[in-house]
Order: C-alpha cells, then sequence, then structure tokens
C-alpha cells in the first residue's frame, strides 16, 4: 500500500485528488499538511488522519511514501523540491511551476532523489483527444497548418447566488496563481495544442479584465511555428455558455469536436466518403487511465512518466512566454526563457 500525504487543500481539484487516493485499491491518505492551518486541520479530520502544521516534519516521517500536491502555484517550487529532497513521490496539478527556470530546479531535485513524478493533464488521456491523434497519425489531414482550442466556464460571472462568481476569490491572486485564466483552463487547451503541433518558436497572447480582477479572466495565446503552422489558444471565466472546442485544420482535411454535442466530426480529402460532408469518425480508441492512476503504475514499476513530464514542462515554457508577451507587449521566442 503507498501511503500519501495531501499537501495542500488549496486548489479546486484537491478534493477529486484526495478521492482518487481513497478509491484506489493501492493507496491510501495518512496525512495532511496546509499552508493555512486551520483548512488543513479541518481536511485531516474529515479523513480520520494525521495533521501537520510543520512540513518538514510530515516529509521526514518515512513511514510515507508520496505526495498529492495542491499547493498555490508559487510554492510549488519550494514544496516539490523538499518533497524530492526527502524521497517521497509526487503528483501534481498544474502547471509544474510558472517559469522555466523553477521546473528545471525542481526536475534537478526529483532526478537526482530518483522519485516518480506526474502532472495531472487530463485531457491528454480522454478518448475524443486520442481520436483526433490517429486521425492526424492517419495523416488523413494531410499536413497541419492551424490547431485551435478553447476551454472557458462561468465562474468569474456574478449571479445573486454568488456576487463575485462561483471560482474562489484566491483563484484571481496573481501572486499565488502566477495568472488567471490561460494559466488555469487555458492549461489545457494550451498542451493540447502542444501535444498536435509540437512546440513553437514562438508565443503572443492578449489578456482581458472584463471583471476587473488582478489577473486576466479572458485570454487569447497564439503560437507561430517555423512550417507556418498556428495555434491559437483560448480561455476565460466570464462566459456563460463556452463548450469545449478543439478545431484541427490541414491541406487535407479538417476534424471538430465540440463538448455540446460529443462527436468528432471530420472532413478529407483522403476519405471519400467524407470529402463532401462532414461524417462523425467511430470506433474511438478507449479512454486511457487517469493521470493519477499513472503515477501509481510508475511507482508500482520502478518507471517515468517521460511523456507526461515532458508535456508538462513544455506548457510551463508556453505559459511563461504568454505572460511575457503580455507583460512586454510583444512576441516572445521560447528560446529566450532563462533557463
Amino acid at each position: 500500500m503507498i501511503k500519501v500525504a495531501m499537501l495542500s487543500f488549496w486548489h479546486v481539484h484537491a478534493g477529486d485528488y484526495a478521492k482518487q487516493v481513497t478509491e484506489h485499491a493501492n493507496t491510501e491518505i495518512v496525512a495532511v499538511w496546509d499552508e493555512l492551518p486551520a483548512r488543513g486541520q479541518q481536511e485531516a479530520e474529515k479523513r480520520g488522519v494525521a495533521f501537520y502544521e510543520n512540513l518538514a516534519e510530515l516529509l521526514a516521517n518515512p513511514e510515507i511514501d508520496a505526495v498529492v500536491i495542491d499547493t498555490p502555484t508559487n510554492l510549488h517550487r519550494e514544496v516539490m523540491v523538499a518533497a524530492a529532497k526527502a524521497g517521497k513521490h509526487i503528483f501534481t496539478e498544474k502547471v509544474i511551476a510558472p517559469t522555466l527556470k523553477e521546473v528545471n530546479e525542481i526536475l534537478d531535485a526529483v532526478n537526482e532523489a530518483g522519485v516518480t513524478l506526474t502532472v495531472s493533464l487530463p485531457r491528454l488521456n480522454s478518448a475524443s483527444t486520442l481520436a483526433i491523434q490517429e486521425i492526424v497519425e492517419k495523416e488523413l489531414l494531410g499536413t497541419l497548418t492551424l490547431v485551435r482550442t478553447r476551454l472557458s466556464h462561468n465562474g468569474g460571472i456574478s449571479t445573486e447566488s454568488n456576487p463575485n462568481g462561483w471560482l474562489p476569490e484566491h483563484f484571481y491572486n496573481a501572486e499565488q496563481c502566477g495568472g488567471g485564466a490561460l494559466i488555469d483552463l487555458g492549461c489545457h487547451p494550451m498542451y493540447l495544442t502542444r501535444l498536435l503541433l509540437g512546440l513553437p518558436e514562438a508565443v503572443s497572447a492578449s489578456y482581458g479584465y472584463v471583471t476587473g480582477r488582478e489577473v486576466e479572466d479572458n485570454a487569447v495565446a497564439t503560437l507561430q511555428y517555423a512550417n507556418g503552422a498556428i495555434g491559437v489558444v483560448e480561455a476565460g471565466f466570464v462566459n456563460a455558455f463556452s463548450p469545449f472546442v478543439i478545431e484541427v485544420h490541414g491541406t487535407d482535411g479538417s476534424v471538430l469536436y465540440s463538448e455540446h454535442d460529443g462527436r468528432v466530426l471530420i472532413r478529407s480529402n483522403k476519405l471519400a466518403e467524407t470529402n463532401d460532408q462532414w461524417t462523425a469518425y467511430e470506433n474511438w480508441p478507449a479512454e486511457r487511465i487517469s493521470a493519477f492512476d499513472q503515477w501509481v503504475s510508475h511507482i508500482q514499476n520502478g518507471t517515468k512518466a517521460e511523456t507526461n513530464i515532458q508535456l508538462a514542462v513544455d506548457l510551463t515554457k508556453l505559459m511563461e512566454a504568454a505572460n511575457q508577451s503580455v507583460a512586454k507587449k510583444q512576441q516572445i521566442r521560447v528560446d529566450s526563457l532563462t533557463q
């Protein structure tokens, strides 16, 4: 049995990860730490496990094998480096850290300690993503020219029951989050665009502040590729009805997917039945196991989440470049980021 400590319940998905730990046959929660002691104490009592006010004391416990980290993003480097040096396997919410320099410091500690790190990038494992990958790998779209992805919700919109919106107020804290809609929701469209098109040469971004918070609640990032391809990533907290959408276009065809109807639609010059009409793509691949389940498997088998980590590292590169683009009001080359 892998004994897991929950490190913070700051993130909105922390409860979901705790549920995964509890429900997995080979993991159990044995301890909680939180940068807000009152919150941590409450979560520990709810689960009947030990609460540690001191993180170093928790990490020094040899009976704890692994940690799930859901601290504010600006604490990721400090907490992950400490966990790795203590020999604990790490599962974390995206992003690994807000800057490439911090990510490299974390990875150095992880590699030196020989522990397993896995990042929650859930849409990599969805059946729709795997179906689109299959279409691309079959070269049914020809050379890819554009990928557009969008993920938004209404969490920042004022309602009678939630005057400030339902998203926790700390998600608008620039210091804790490292950004707003793009670094939170936009992570998912960003790593999917990276998955399909690769790492771009440069990034430019525009942020909107509809609700007047200190971080953006409306965002678009454009990824520029050497071969002329373009990636468009969109995210927001201020859209009443905005289903997840992905479009992949190429020289021989296009594929569309939207969660409003859950269908993958294709038109391709390479398929006779689709060259004059949109057709639903059938026989999707099966969904992959969750990132958490993959992490457990890596721990058990002594393997590394190499693809997951590479995509997560590139995700930070793209997010840092987008933030710099807005701050400097110019396009940012990815290779210019501080290592």
